[in-house]
């Protein structure tokens, strides 16, 4: 059932009278992905809350390359607050699982499903399809028609809804050009002449797998040179003086790390010097443990994509500096870009009454938005308390400082 006919239905149900019987929710958590989870774990916590949680937990993780190691150090990975019991660590003993550093993606989708198991049991896996105001709140849309009233929604959606495509690639079908999310096994374009346009981790651990895959690829990217991370390097040099320059949230380099993990004070920093810091603290780069599986795929830096073609059954890419690719598929590791219109359950009077900047909403206290008891977290947050919260790590300081303004801000019993 489409989005539009869920709301069609739901809309129905609610004109005839049917849908009256709807559930009710203290706080409905929309998304059961790392901050989903984690926001849920922490309110569930507070007590005479009652929590509603909907999604496939980790299901957006389930859709990204087999083979994918995730580029934030061990402790960084923790779902939720690092000093909790649900820790990787916990994990790793509890199901006897042997793992290191770097974490690979499918040990950290048990983990997250660990995780929800144990910490939010009940997850209601159907889908939302409206989010929309309501008298003392929220009504929310389910796909089978269902209504759920809440009084605070937390949206905790990720980043599945904003892919960033060059526009010279709209309009292509899904197969001659993708995004590097789209993919969950690469190793069907083995024998296929590939084009990765980026230069950072998507695209470079994307390259490397498909590589790996015996694809004929190569890698074109904007930036005239390729960064790649120390791997802790310098951290382990610094020995017991590391956490004087790097916080454990694993955001930025020296120094700058230590101020992207207090959100309350990198907010409170002009908004052009948090730009050239947020840039500064997650710009384009590849982990270290890929330089030795790209040794022998061609990356060709300081070029720009200015059109592209169907053509021959694939795709012409012609460069700014004139030369052209003919390739039977393009990956686009070009990103993300927030825009939180982008997400269609948000009703479009919902989306209207949100003061946004650049697409992402401006948020107070307990990640709230301008629409009292609307509460966005992840990447939408960033704008307004920094880059931590396009990682797993942010989830430690949105869970508790959601969890603290709800309890503040409790009716009294």
């Amino acid at each position: 059932m489409s989005v539009t006919d869920a709301v069609n239905l739901a809309t129905a149900e609610r004109a005839s009278g049917h849908g009256e019987s709807s559930e009710t929710c203290d706080v409905a958590v929309v998304g059961a992905g790392p901050y989903g989870l984690a926001a849920a774990a922490r309110l569930r916590s507070l007590g005479g809350l009652s929590v509603c949680v909907f999604g496939e937990p980790m299901s957006f993780w389930m859709g990204m390359p087999r083979g994918m190691l995730l580029r934030s150090n061990w402790k960084a990975c923790y779902i939720g607050l690092p000093a909790g019991e649900l820790t990787l660590d916990a994990f790793e003993a509890a199901s006897g699982a042997k793992f290191d550093s770097p974490v690979p993606l499918d040990t950290f989708i048990d983990y997250g499903l660990w995780f929800q198991r144990t910490a939010v049991p009940v997850v209601d896996t159907r889908r939302v399809a409206r989010v929309e105001q309501a008298p003392g709140g929220f009504r929310l849309l389910i796909t089978d028609g269902g209504i759920v009233k809440s009084s605070r929604v937390v949206v905790a959606a990720g980043i599945e809804a904003f892919p960033a495509r060059p526009e010279m690639f709209t309009g292509f079908s899904p197969e001659l050009v993708t995004h590097s999310s789209e993919h969950r096994d690469l190793s069907v374009l083995a024998g296929a002449r590939v084009l990765v346009v980026g230069g950072g981790q998507s695209a470079l651990e994307s390259a490397a797998l498909l590589h790996e895959a015996r694809v004929d690829v190569e890698v074109v990217a904007r930036t005239h040179q390729i960064t790649w991370l120390h791997g802790g390097t310098v951290q382990r040099r610094l020995g017991r003086f590391k956490p004087l320059l790097y916080a454990q949230t694993d955001v930025g380099p020296a120094g700058l790390s230590r101020l992207v993990a207090v959100p309350a004070v990198f907010r409170r920093l002009p908004r052009p010097l948090q730009a050239k810091l947020a840039y500064r603290a997650i710009r384009p780069a590849g982990a270290k443990w890929l330089v030795d599986r790209l040794a022998n795929v061609p990356i060709s830096t300081g070029r720009s994509v200015v059109q592209a073609d169907a053509a021959n059954a694939g795709v012409r890419v012609t460069l700014d500096d004139g030369s052209q690719r003919q390739v039977d598929h393009v990956i686009l590791g070009t990103g993300y870009r927030v825009d939180i219109a982008s997400y269609d359950f948000l009703a479009p009077q919902l989306i209207g009454e949100i003061r946004r900047a650049n697409g992402y909403p401006l948020l107070g206290r307990g990640l709230e938005s301008s629409v009292r008891g609307l509460h966005f977290i992840g990447a939408p947050a960033a704008w307004s308390f920094g880059p931590i919260m396009r990682f797993v790590s942010g989830s430690w300081y949105a869970s508790e400082q959601l969890a603290k303004h709800v309890a503040e801000t409790a009716p009294a019993a």
